[in-house]
């Protein structure tokens, strides 16, 4: 999902010009209170477990500081107070069962690849309007309109396109976008597996993610054909949920995880350009050709105890938030086909201020749950205040700086990176790697957010404890969080999609 939102007007010389229609809004100035009981309530469900923990310990501790004497007083004390060891051994079996019952396994990831197209494959400013001139499918005005749009969108010169679209005429065929699906999955799979060495028949779990394309036999299914996946796999395909969709996908793996013991499971994210490039000429249409690149990432989680030890991060938290209700953020981005009968993704006008308000909710359901005691003090003090007293005081802005030491921003588009990094109070340095990864590898949807973490990677950043927050959202509206920590300190994988070129980042993005 592009997160760019503009409007266009032609000049008396036949020119265009491009406004940006909205700012994100000002997310954290108004708060919603219901959101903020989401995430208590989310807090208050593993109350229970949070309250074991430190009682056994207290139990632990204070029973390993006994002499023998003290324990054969107890012993003798117990011996004629049948009640109280009944009582006791009640509360132990009852709290150490309520605690195995309640207690979610831990998921683990073990490593990831992200898929490096082919040099061939890249395409320049130049090029890409010299081809789109020669389709002879754009009038002057949409002509121009891309030019503006990719000279603003922060975009660098060596993203990829399909094959397909390198041709003149282009060639989008099933056909195409099947090899297209093929490269970007096998090839991600391929790394995956040579790096962790694990067999594909190992994998009991397989869930693959992509929005525009889902051919039958599906995209999973193709997975499964290829690798000789074992046939009591349990695999799923995703359609249509937009560039959040690798958030929903990692979130489905965690729960089959929970229910399914000592199995692995493999998420594959990716989007396909091929047969979804628009021929036409209506502005809100044209702007995901300019963003959208090929892309593609396979996430290999583990419910495996034994694998804590070689595994990269830990999974914390996954907060979903789902607007889809509303008809105006259900229709901000949509697929349909214009006035001359050809099909494009339409972004509304409204798209930036719908994101601002799933972002706002996703926000301040996830803050009481990663937040600091003291942020969570203040911000509820200024709250109160505000709600129940009709003090004339600004929301206290939680730093959420003090949650975590890497952000990875969807790089859907320059605006709303821009946008998140002032609403936020974030520094450059924490969203570099969401620009970079939209210089390099443009909007790859779903797959961007693990781009972003082997930028991370490739910089020697992540170390022994970090929290990484993985923020995404897509068409539905939907807005997803995914929170991982880091259990070492992690270096990049081999054939990282960094390898040949972390040396010349971050570069100076200028704005046209």
């Amino acid at each position: 999902m592009s997160s760019e939102s503009t409007t266009s007007t032609t000049t008396g010389d036949g020119g265009v010009q491009i406004h940006q229609t909205r700012r994100l809004p000002d997310f954290l100035q108004s708060v919603n209170l219901k959101y903020v009981k989401l995430g208590y309530h989310y807090l208050m469900t593993h109350l229970l477990t949070l309250c074991l923990i430190p009682l056994m310990s207290i139990i632990f501790i204070e029973a390993s500081q006994m002499n023998p004497d003290d324990i054969h007083q107890l012993w003798l004390h117990l011996q004629y107070n049948l009640v109280s060891v009944i009582v006791c051994s009640a509360i132990l079996v009852f709290g150490s069962t309520v605690y195995i019952m309640t207690r979610p396994r831990s998921i683990y990831l073990v490593d990831y690849s992200c898929y490096r197209p082919p040099s061939p494959l890249q395409v320049k400013y130049q090029q890409f309007m010299e081809h789109s001139r020669l389709t002879g499918d754009f009038d002057e005005s949409s002509l121009e309109f891309q030019r503006k749009i990719l000279e603003r969108s922060g975009l660098g010169e060596e993203t990829y396109v399909p094959e397909a679209m390198h041709y003149i005429p282009p060639r989008p065929s099933m056909a195409a976008a099947r090899e297209e699906a093929e490269q970007v999955m096998y090839g991600a799979l391929d790394n995956l597996f040579a790096n962790s060495n694990i067999k594909p028949k190992d994998i009991g779990i397989l869930v693959v993610n992509c929005s525009l394309f889902n051919p039958t036999p599906s995209l999973s299914a193709m997975i499964v054909n290829r690798y000789k996946l074992r046939g009591n796999i349990r695999s799923f395909n995703l359609g249509g949920m937009g560039c959040s969709a690798g958030v929903i996908a990692i979130d489905l793996a965690k729960d089959m995880l929970q229910v399914h013991r000592n199995t692995y499971a493999v998420v594959v994210s990716t989007e396909n350009i091929t047969q979804n490039w628009y021929f036409g000429n209506k502005k809100s249409m044209l702007i995901p050709n300019c963003l959208f690149r090929v892309g593609g990432s396979a996430v290999l989680l583990s419910n495996k105890s034994s694998d804590k030890r070689r595994a990269k991060y830990k999974l914390v938290h996954v907060v979903r938030t789902h607007r889809g209700a509303d008809d105006k953020a259900f229709r901000c981005v949509y697929q349909e086909q214009d006035d001359a009968g050809k099909t494009g993704v339409s972004l509304s006008k409204d798209l930036m201020a719908i994101a601002g308000g799933a972002l706002k909710t996703n926000i301040t359901t996830l803050g009481p749950i990663v937040l600091p005691i003291s942020e969570q003090l203040l911000f509820f003090a200024t709250l109160v205040a505000k709600k129940l007293f009709n003090a004339k005081v600004k929301p206290y802005i939680p730093d959420f700086k003090l949650a975590f030491d890497h952000f990875c921003i969807h790089a859907g588009g320059r605006a709303v990176i821009d946008e998140l990094e002032k609403n936020l109070q974030l520094l450059p340095v924490h969203v570099e790697a969401s620009r970079m990864t939209l210089h390099r590898f443009g909007n790859t949807s779903s797959s961007s957010i693990w781009y972003e973490l082997a930028y991370t990677e490739a910089k020697g950043r992540m170390r022994k404890g970090n929290r990484v927050w993985q923020i995404a959202f897509g068409s539905g509206f939907k807005c997803n969080s995914a929170i991982w920590q880091a259990l070492r300190n992690v270096k990049p994988s081999p054939n990282s999609p960094w390898e040949d070129c972390i040396h010349r980042y971050p570069v100076k993005v200028v704005e046209a």
